[in-house]
Parts: structure tokens; C-alpha cells; sequence
């Protein structure tokens, strides 16, 4: 059997390490556009020049002879024909597959204003190539505007910052890392960033920006008429699934490619996993989209079970916070926060079942929390402080290990 994975990230990655542990003897043909294998959740580090290319490599050393995979890079899948098994890459090559894996990611979505997606100095920060174009024109500019106050942006801002660059962020929200955070965590993010000299502009958006005779921008208007004086633009706007090899080829997708939970696609033996599918866009629920597919692929029976909520973990200038789930209060929700010098903790759950929890400082025994929320276990017989349960309240039962109360 011939397997082609499209896309380098960790749900390849992991697929083809799956698929080589089943089938010893089939080819495996990885393609991308990525000339190294990188984590994106490292890129910040190679923006402040801590990492070279090298050191944002996750797998293992000497994977790709390891696990007997061919890798072409460089070069990007334009589109993919189910009813002929074949793939048209952007070299002018044509190559076939007998089971097909979609691990293509995310783009960058640069907003239409003004001319933003014009600019020469204006970047997206998702890959590796990204970050070294911001990086060489990092060299030249020392105002650096970032739209978009997400982990992504804080990311750009922060690789920056050990740069020495002025940085301002602009953040249409009336907090930072509006999606991940609530206020107070959020806040001491804020500090933080501010103390090593980030300026934040909150509840604000970009309005207008136009190119000068170098063909890149030099100010940007807000929505309330102030100016800001910028050489390198950074926009962390969100991404959107990489779709476009998927024109024309009679695979359902809307916003992103429409798979069931064995990772499958609407066509016959092509199977979709990470960023693409729109599923989640962390890091390990990309790795274990990819881990069932290449099952699949081989014929297992695998089911992507991990939607249950948004996880995600955050760590700037020695701060972690881990957060799982629901961050927004919502009307009927109950809520407990626990708080000293050392830690903030705050758990959100609705009809006695947990649908978030957020951990700063100390996130010691959050595992407990990720299983609370998977498995919506009512917590409302508990009568001892909420931020002591531990997995010792609870016995094992059944064959799965399935978790009940301790009476």
C-alpha cells in the first residue's frame, strides 16, 4: 500500500508513525510545502533568536529513516483528483496514492483593510517561513505593530521583545487573550507584557492602512482616528483551514474539510486530520486526530472522541496558566475561584456538571479537571472544597477504567 501525507505538522507526524507500526512494508510518502519539520508552538523562540531551524524539530532523531518515510518539501499540493488517486503538486508533478492523509493546517487570515494584504511589511505568523520573513525584516524596523492580542500575536510580541523592538498591540476586545483568559488572568499577562515595555491598546480595531512609495506600511488608523507609527506589521487575526487543494475534487468541506469520527473524508480512502478539519487547533488533539487516522488508514477501528473542549496552556515570562474548556460565564453558570500570592484557580460548571477551569500559577493536578469536564461527572454531592478533589475521591470500575464517586 502507497500512503501520501499531506502536511509535515504533528498530525502527519503522528499519523505516519502509526501507519509504519502497522504495516511494515508500505510506502510512505510525506509532501508539504514545509522545507523543516517544526513545532509552531516554538516559533516565538526562533523569532527571539533562542532556536535555530533545527531546534524547533519535535520528532524523533532520525525520523524519517526510522519510520521509512519519504519526504518531498518544499513543494505544495494544488489539487487532489479521489477519482484517479492522484495528487497535482505545485512542481508540475503528478503523484498517485492508495490511501490519502490531508494534514495540510491553517493559513494566516489577514483582514481586508486597507491594504494590509498588500503590504510588503505585513506578515501572518503560522510557519516556520513566516517567522524567518519576520525575522529578516525584524533586522531593519524597530516599531512593531501586532493586531490581535491571542497567544499567537503575545507570541510574535514577546519573540520581539527579546529583540528590542517597541512593540504595540492592538486588540479589538477590552482584554488580552480574550478567547483563552478571563480578566483577572488575562490581567497579570498584561502586567507582565507592560513591565517589559509592550504597549496595549484595548477595545480598539485597525481601521485604515495605506502603503507608502516602499510599498510597505508605515501607520496605521484606528476605528477612533489615532495614528500608529509602525515598520513591521504582525497580523493575529485567526487562521482558516488550507483548502484550496481541495477545489474541484468533489471532497465535502464548508469552512473546513467535513471528516466522520474515524477521520474519513466523503471520498473513498482519504482521511483528514488537524488544523484542516477544524476539530480543535491544539497541539495534542491534532496529534491524536492524526493517531487515529493513520489507524484508520490501515484498517483499525479508531474513534476521535477529544471535542469536548478547548485546552490550552500558556506560559510567558515564567507565568503558566493552563485553561480547559469553557472560559465565558454564562447566565445559570456556578463558579468558584481560589486565590492567593502564588495561584489563581477558577472552575465554571452548569447543573452540577464542570464546563471549565482555569489554572494560573499552580496547575498541579489539572488532569482531574480534563476529566471532570470530558466526562460531565455531576459534581454537586461533593462536600469538601471543590480545588481539593483529586483523583483519590474516586474508585475505577469496569473494563475501560471508567471513574465513579467514592460514596
Amino acid at each position: 500500500m502507497k500512503y501520501v501525507i499531506i502536511g509535515a505538522g504533528v498530525a502527519g507526524v503522528e499519523a505516519a508513525k502509526v501507519i509504519r507500526g502497522q504495516d511494515p512494508a508500505g510506502e510512505i510518502l510525506m509532501v508539504s510545502v514545509d522545507t523543516h519539520i517544526h513545532s509552531r508552538c516554538m516559533l516565538h523562540k526562533y523569532i527571539a533568536g533562542e532556536r535555530e531551524e533545527s531546534g524547533l524539530d519535535f520528532t524523533e532523531k532520525d525520523f524519517l529513516n526510522r519510520y521509512g518515510v519519504t519526504w518531498k518539501n518544499g513543494v505544495r499540493a494544488e489539487k487532489i483528483r479521489p477519482e484517479t488517486k492522484e495528487i497535482l503538486l505545485s512542481n508540475g508533478e503528478t503523484i498517485t496514492y492508495g490511501k490519502l492523509l490531508i494534514a495540510s493546517g491553517a493559513d494566516s487570515f489577514i483582514p481586508p483593510v486597507g491594504e494590509l494584504r498588500k503590504a510588503s511589511n505585513v506578515y501572518g505568523l503560522r510557519n516556520l517561513s513566516d517567522a524567518q520573513a519576520i525575522v529578516q525584516e525584524a533586522r531593519e524596523a524597530q516599531n512593531v505593530l501586532v493586531i490581535g492580542s491571542g497567544l499567537v500575536g503575545l507570541d510574535a510580541a514577546y519573540g520581539l521583545l527579546e529583540r528590542g523592538k517597541t512593540i504595540t498591540v492592538v486588540e479589538m476586545a477590552d482584554r488580552i487573550l480574550p478567547v483563552q483568559l478571563d480578566a483577572h488572568a488575562a490581567g497579570a499577562y498584561q502586567k507582565a507584557f507592560e513591565q517589559a515595555g509592550t504597549r496595549f491598546i484595548l477595545s480598539r480595531k485597525a481601521s485604515q492602512a495605506a502603503c507608502e512609495a516602499d510599498g510597505k506600511i508605515h501607520k496605521v488608523i484606528l476605528d477612533n482616528g489615532d495614528e500608529i507609527a509602525c515598520d513591521l506589521i504582525i497580523v493575529a487575526a485567526g487562521v482558516r483551514p488550507a483548502l484550496a487543494c481541495l477545489e474541484g475534487s468533489g471532497i465535502a468541506y464548508d469552512r473546513a474539510v467535513t471528516v466522520d469520527a474515524s477521520m474519513k473524508t466523503s471520498a473513498e480512502h482519504v482521511y483528514a486530520a488537524g488544523d484542516i478539519t477544524g476539530l480543535s487547533g491544539i497541539w495534542p488533539n491534532a496529534a491524536d486526530q492524526g493517531r487515529i487516522a493513520g489507524k484508520s488508514m490501515c484498517g483499525l477501528p479508531a474513534t476521535y472522541t477529544d471535542t469536548y473542549a478547548m485546552k490550552n496552556t500558556i506560559n510567558f515570562f515564567g507565568l503558566v496558566t493552563l485553561c480547559v474548556g469553557r472560559v465565558r460565564e454564562e447566565e445559570g453558570d456556578e463558579s468558584w475561584v481560589k486565590e492567593d500570592h502564588t495561584q489563581y484557580k477558577r472552575i465554571l460548571a452548569k447543573d452540577g456538571k464542570v464546563q471549565g477551569t482555569l489554572l494560573q500559577g499552580d496547575i498541579a493536578g489539572a488532569g482531574i479537571w480534563q476529566y471532570l469536564i470530558k466526562n460531565q461527572i455531576d459534581i454537586r454531592h461533593i462536600e469538601k472544597d471543590i480545588f481539593d478533589v483529586s483523583y483519590a475521591d474516586f474508585y475505577s470500575v469496569g473494563e475501560k477504567g471508567k471513574y465513579e464517586w467514592v460514596s
